[in-house]
């Protein structure tokens, strides 16, 4: 029988900043490839959320603005079927302003508090419109090998008890430049700041949320072997920018 693997894409088009889509791409380019068929629902403001639909749900980035627009939306018209998702193992990704919101709540430069799912066990806090954004190129250490990806936000993150890190950072800010962890990670839901796109250069990581998003539904999943090269080759490409322009990281 041929798996499919059902996804929930959050607010496509509000929430795309610097390629997240392509995390879409790459998924669908790693299914095709093992004859996995790959079944993404685009779901906007006012959609209704299956938690027992899906295997997978992803939300890319976007700009305050942009996070403004759906906060209310995600938090109260979707909240409790993601926080029931989440607790029930689907696989989650979010990116950026898609992670921020995935915790308890965002509070902006201007002083918002915009209200989060509580997916994650965070919470982020905008300095101020005069602090240093946290930008540049970044590399991570995590349980699966290396994580590289580009960062811009200027929001800090910070994990609760009931949060793990996803990656320790080794070039760059990650969740706030000070305690040196980098995203987070809640059973199988995952959070993260890295943009670029994430997962096309991250060909492992990918695996790994394609293995455990099928093992959901399927049981324990093998996924074939690709022809990674190229992937691999703009890993380490990436990798060698991060080390050669971005700070060392700060660790408490």
């Amino acid at each position: 029988m041929r798996k499919v693997l059902r996804v929930a894409h959050l607010y496509p088009r509000l929430m795309n900043i610097y390629g997240d889509r392509g995390n879409i791409l790459c998924l669908r380019r790693r299914c095709e490839a093992r004859d996995i068929e790959l079944a993404v629902d685009e779901l906007d403001l006012g959609d209704a959320l299956d938690p027992a639909a899906y295997d997978l749900v992803f939300m890319g980035g976007g700009q305050d603005r942009e996070q403004r627009r759906i906060a209310e939306d995600l938090a109260s018209g979707k909240g409790e079927a993601l926080r029931k998702a989440a607790e029930d193992g689907v696989a989650m990704l979010a990116v950026c302003g898609g992670y921020q919101l995935f915790g308890r709540y965002y509070r902006t430069a201007a002083g918002d508090e915009l209200p989060g799912v509580g997916v994650f066990d965070i919470w982020t806090v905008h300095p101020g419109e005069g602090a240093r954004r946290c930008i540049g190129d970044l590399a991570a250490q995590w349980e699966g090998g290396s994580l590289v990806g580009f960062e811009n936000h200027g929001g800090r993150t910070y994990l609760g008890e009931g949060a793990r890190p996803l990656a320790r950072v080794e070039r760059g800010f990650g969740n706030n430049g000070e305690d040196g962890t980098e995203g987070a990670v809640s059973k199988n839901a995952y959070g993260t700041y890295l943009h670029g796109s994430l997962l096309p250069k991250n060909p492992r990581f990918t695996d790994h949320i394609l293995r455990i998003a099928l093992s959901q539904r399927y049981g324990e999943t093998e996924l074939a072997p690709l022809d990674d090269g190229a992937e691999e080759a703009a890993h380490a490409a990436a990798l060698r920018v991060a080390r050669r322009r971005s700070p060392v990281a700060r660790h408490r």
